[in-house]
């Protein structure tokens, strides 16, 4: 088998189906992400979403029986909004970060995988192939940076010198000895817009980032937020695309490449107010195909809530109230208390004492107690 030639049809097949880039690489341990993800775990710096097994995240060959090369692709996204909707008072909307935008790109990168798998398999019938995006063992930027995709960025985000850092991630393990690609040398230099525009510091250094202290993971919560992070999540309703927005190497970029990644207005930058009473049903019929719906509505509603209090939107205060007194969720309804001292008025103050006076649980009566107290300041 010419394997230097299989590989230059495997380049010419991707393209034909809607890869962007694709990267060959060795299989060969990641120690240098090893001691990087031990560190991290040491600083108590990971998300937890993680897979746990840092092992298995940095030696293929414990996760695959004899590789030989790993194949990484890329998909690139678009970074802005075709007529996007403008809240106004009354109309308040919340924002889906860029990589949420379109159908969840977990699927529409395993489709070109596994398209390209097949073609593989179909030219060398002992092929074997293991597909991972995202979820998978590997880490997908380690990878992708190997094979020349793009280097690793200050932001922790790879950045190809084609699409920024506007890329979805994908690979392949095979026990095919393709020939690796040459990493990119990093193109950051002295750069840190990225470093100094995060909003919580969560970029505690160029590229290590404090996943608990970042917005990103933060939205995705199920929780209570954090006192500290309340006001700083903005209007974001899932992820955060600031440390990509300051990036240079993203000025003028808009790939638009890919039909499913266009965004719905309506469901990327949706009304606050209508979030609130989603049922679950309705929820997965109106952001299902999303990747920011995988932890469900809760985390949502509840970046709603605290949304309609950083634009202190007086005609919110009735629907907060009405959660307040009728979710059976304790976040939500603590959240909803919250916001509501923040937004502040006399129907809210009354809304207060009121469930003051009724609420048996002791997290939102502590979240009432905060609520009160902001409307004293006020």
């Amino acid at each position: 088998m010419d394997y230097g030639q299989l590989k230059e049809e495997i380049i010419e097949y991707s393209k034909q189906i809607g890869i962007d880039k694709i990267g060959f690489a060795a299989s060969d341990p990641f120690i240098e992400m090893k001691n990087l993800l031990m560190r991290q775990e040491a600083l108590g710096y990971q998300s937890g979403f993680e897979h746990k097994n840092i092992d298995e995240r940095t030696h293929p060959e414990l996760i695959f029986e004899e590789p030989r090369s790993i194949i990484a692709i890329a998909l690139a996204y678009p970074s802005k909004m075709t007529n996007p909707p403008r809240g106004k008072r009354g109309e308040r909307r919340g924002i889906f970060c860029r990589a949420s935008w379109g159908i969840d790109y977990h699927i529409l990168v395993r489709e070109k995988l596994e398209q390209l798998a097949a073609y593989i398999k179909e030219k060398v019938s002992e092929a074997r192939c293991k597909l991972m995006v995202d979820t998978g063992e590997l880490v997908d930027r380690a990878v992708a940076e190997r094979a020349g995709i793009g280097w690793s960025g200050k932001n922790c985000s790879i950045i190809t010198p084609e699409f920024g850092s506007y890329v979805y991630l994908g690979e392949m393990i095979t026990n095919l000895p393709f020939e690796p690609d040459e990493p990119l040398h990093d193109q950051c230099g002295e750069c840190t817009k990225c470093l100094e525009a995060c909003p919580t510091g969560a970029l505690v250094g160029p590229g290590q980032l404090n996943a608990q202290r970042c917005i990103a993971f933060l939205t995705q919560t199920k929780g209570f937020l954090p006192d500290e992070f309340r006001e700083e999540i903005g209007n974001r309703l899932y992820g955060c695309d600031t440390c990509q927005t300051v990036c240079p190497k993203n000025k003028g970029i808009d790939n638009r490449f890919h039909p499913k990644m266009e965004p719905d207005p309506e469901t990327a930058k949706p009304l606050l107010k209508p979030l609130l009473q989603l049922s679950n049903r309705e929820f997965k019929e109106k952001f299902g195909k999303m990747a920011g719906s995988w932890r469900g509505k809760k985390p949502i509603q509840r970046n709603a809530i605290l949304a309609l209090a950083h634009f202190k939107e007086e005609q919110a205060v009735d629907d907060l109230i009405k959660v307040l007194q009728e979710d059976v969720r304790p976040e939500i309804r603590g959240t909803a208390a919250w916001s509501l001292g923040k937004i502040g008025g006399e129907k809210a103050r009354t809304a207060l004492l009121t469930a003051r006076v009724h609420e048996k649980n002791s997290d939102v009566q502590q979240e009432i107690q905060k609520g009160l107290h902001l409307l004293n300041e006020q």
